[in-house]
Formats: C-alpha cells, structure tokens, sequence
C-alpha cells in the first residue's frame, strides 16, 4: 500500500474510531453501561453445536468491563475494523482471569482451550494463499461466517508454555498464537500488556502487515470441557510504544 493510501486509510480511521490522544480506542469498555448487553459494534462469533461462551458487561472496581463465561463452551466476541497496523503498530490491552484451564494443551487440537485470547485479525489477499488454505477458510467461514481471518495473531494466557512461546495454532497455520501470560503468579489480577502487532506480524508472516481486518476476544473450553471465568478492560492501538513503561503488570 502506498503512503498516500495509507494516509488516507488513517484519517477515515481517525473520524470514526474513538480516539484519545494519539490511541484509537476500538474496546472502549468502559464508557458502556452495565444495561447494555454487549458492547456496541461487537458481535458473538460461534461453532454451529458447541455451547457459546457467555459475555456480558460487569462493573468491577467501578470500571465498566466485559466478563467471559465458558462452561464446555465457545465462542468469540468480534469487532471488524479498518486499521493500518503500520501506522498504530501498539496494541494495549487489560485482562484478568480467575482460573486455569488444566487440560489444555496448545499443541494438539484436543486440548486448544483458553482461559483468554485476544485475536488481531488482518485482510491477507485469499488468492495469496495455496489452494488447500483458500478451501479451509472457505470451509470454516461458511460453518463460522466471515469473521474468520486469513491470517491472524491471537495473544493467549496459558497454564504451561512459559511467556513469550510463539507457535502455530493446532487447527491452522495462518494464525499464530503468542504466549504473554503464563501459570497462576497473576490470577484474579489485573494485568496491562503492550504488543507491537506489526513487528509481530513480520516475525510470523514474514512480510509487512496488511490492513487489520478485525478483533475479537475469547474463552473456551469446548475441548477440554472445564469452566474458566475472565475479563477484558479496554483495547486500543497507538502510534508509539509507552515511553515509561517498566513491566507488562499494571501497577
């Protein structure tokens, strides 16, 4: 994409998106009310005969948050976007999880479940890929719908790999998972975290970041049949990385 395209990307960003100072706030959880049911501009992805996970808007700790409920259950939370990765490379973000998932495991299909995911989703040209991807996102959007991507990021808090595992995700190598959190040191806190989701995309891909096509947050247990109970606070991106941040933790 061109720097003129680009620019003009970002200003239709910038005049729609919620923006406070130089972040564009695409989660912006808590100026919602708790009478509301979901928070506006997301909907629930979810596999057709697989229980959903339950989302809804809590207040904790006066702030205005979204509450995932997965019991044997799935689903995500989506929000499609239009946002250029180069530009507002800086996804932050808050979480909390109140328990680990002990059956998961990461490597097999079987034991894909998660207590938290949060997935950055990107518009990677489908005639870009071979014919056999191009037929198992063809398949999966026609069980799921258009949400799922053609390349993706999915950020994870996990029980056993230790923080900072990268490695394809069990059903799909178009989407590569990123371990930031690991094991209980953190559960039922409130943790802020910082990623670079362009830099991200090029340690994965190989190649410069096209146009983010979405976002969307998760818990599930489907596979392992267990009940995790997390949160998300606001989501954002921004032009630069936090000049004084000391660690991942919020203080």
């Amino acid at each position: 994409m061109g720097h003129i395209a680009r620019a003009v990307t970002l200003v239709a960003l910038l005049l729609t998106a919620g923006i406070v100072g130089a972040q564009v706030v695409v989660g912006p959880f808590s100026s919602h009310s708790v009478d509301e049911h979901l928070p506006s501009g997301w909907r629930i992805a979810k596999l057709p005969s697989v229980e959903a996970t339950r989302f809804k808007l809590v207040e904790i700790d006066g702030t205005i948050v979204v509450q995932m409920d997965a019991d044997n259950a799935a689903a995500t939370l989506y929000r499609p976007l239009r946002l250029d990765p180069v530009e507002t490379p800086i996804l932050r973000w808050r979480w909390r999880i109140q328990n680990l998932i002990g059956g998961a495991d990461l490597h097999r299909k079987r034991g894909d479940d998660l207590p938290a995911r949060l997935y950055v989703m990107f518009d990677y040209p489908l005639e870009r890929l071979s014919l056999i991807e191009r037929g198992k996102i063809r398949f999966a959007r026609l069980m799921v719908g258009d949400s799922v991507p053609t390349a993706a990021i999915c950020y994870v808090w996990d029980g056993k790999l230790p923080s900072g595992t990268e490695l394809w995700n069990a059903y799909s190598k178009r989407v590569r998972v990123v371990v930031v959190e690991s094991g209980t040191d953190r559960l039922d806190q409130w943790v802020a975290e910082e990623r670079d989701v362009a830099a991200d995309f090029r340690a994965a891909f190989g190649e410069d970041p096209p146009l983010v096509s979405g976002i969307a947050i998760a818990a599930d247990t489907d596979q392992t049949g267990e009940a995790v109970r997390s949160w998300f606070g606001d989501i954002s991106f921004s032009r630069l990385k936090s000049s004084a941040r000391l660690s991942n933790r919020e203080k």
